[in-house]
């Protein structure tokens, strides 16, 4: 059985690459169960822990896989100096059961969740889109930019975070690093929004971040950091606004507070979430319906996403 850690995941994998395996996960036969939740007790004082368990499989065959993510939630390792979350991911042979590799699920996570918004980008934002607004600016943040850029012709990102310096660490990071495109750090949000063709956010916010009155004809706005039902990162003003697309259904509308809770106080409803990723690579829908037409993602993730990035990593291993 093969280690593969995050060097390993990050040479193996491209972003256009990454983005058409997950498409043909979506329009393919993958089996993905409930994700498990196992809560586990700590000592008095230390707040409880969380076991995560996603499986997935592919339908049964010569290169047939299974896999499982495990990711265990730890908030007190604050206090120890040590991450809260870490994640492995175990790859399987579909066909027997042998375990083939362990692979960095931090790294695995990261790359599947930008492609997946580059993957709904393809369908949703405008085939023009040149103009990006990274809301957040932490480890998601460059690989959202970069998947993006990987399937549109962005030109110029801002990027705006809470502390203005982590935005121009982050600017000072990305410069060079795609040629042809432009970063700086912003300070007027509102005024970022109002140009930006694409407004993508990773962050763990409560509260609303984007405003949907600053939102201009014909953007699209891609929304990743929110994961339960409690947090948001855009108003009520943008679902009302926008034609609201998800990763999948089942997290979608379970699992996304930017979503359950306008639906929770009947501001939306959920006839009113036109498709998911299913839908939109199967072609049952269209995506974009007009250039000036506001779309909104939201994705919480999926266990079939990260099976695709881990087969796909495995099958660009060097012998």
């Amino acid at each position: 059985m093969r280690i593969v850690n995050a060097g390993e995941v990050a040479a193996a994998l491209t972003y256009p690459a990454l983005v058409d395996a997950l498409a043909d996960a979506f329009r393919g036969e993958v089996t993905v169960p409930l994700r498990h939740h196992h809560r586990i007790a700590q000592p008095d004082g230390i707040p409880e822990a969380m076991l995560l368990l996603m499986p997935a499989w592919t339908a049964a065959g010569d290169n047939a896989y299974v896999g499982t993510k495990i990711v265990s939630v730890y908030p007190g390792n604050g206090a120890k100096n040590l991450p809260s979350i870490y994640g492995s991911y175990i790859l399987a042979s579909g066909e027997t059961g042998a375990p083939l590799a362990v692979l960095d699920g931090t790294a695995l996570t990261v790359w599947r969740t930008a492609c997946a918004s580059a993957l709904a980008s393809r369908y949703l934002s405008r085939k023009d889109a040149s103009r990006m607004v990274m809301v957040g600016a932490g480890a998601l943040a460059p690989h959202l930019i970069r998947a993006h850029a990987a399937v549109r012709p962005i030109r110029h990102v801002t990027i705006w975070n809470r502390s203005r310096d982590k935005a121009a660490a982050l600017v000072e990071g990305l410069e060079g690093t795609l040629p042809g495109v432009t970063f700086t750090a912003a300070s007027n949000l509102r005024g970022a929004v109002a140009e930006a063709d694409i407004v993508t956010c990773a962050t763990i916010s409560a509260e609303p971040i984007i405003d949907g009155t600053w939102l201009k004809p014909g953007a699209h706005v891609d929304l990743v950091g929110g994961y339960t039902p409690t947090m948001r990162e855009a108003d009520d003003a943008a679902v009302r606004r926008a034609s609201l697309f998800v990763d999948t259904r089942t997290g979608g509308l379970k699992e996304a507070g930017d979503l359950v809770d306008p639906i929770r106080r009947g501001i939306i409803s959920e006839a009113d979430v036109k498709a998911d990723l299913f839908d939109l690579t199967r072609g049952i829908h269209g995506g974009r319906a007009s250039a000036d037409e506001i779309t909104l993602f939201k994705s919480v993730g999926t266990a079939l996403e990260d099976l695709a990035a881990a087969m796909l990593v495995w099958r660009s291993l060097p012998v």
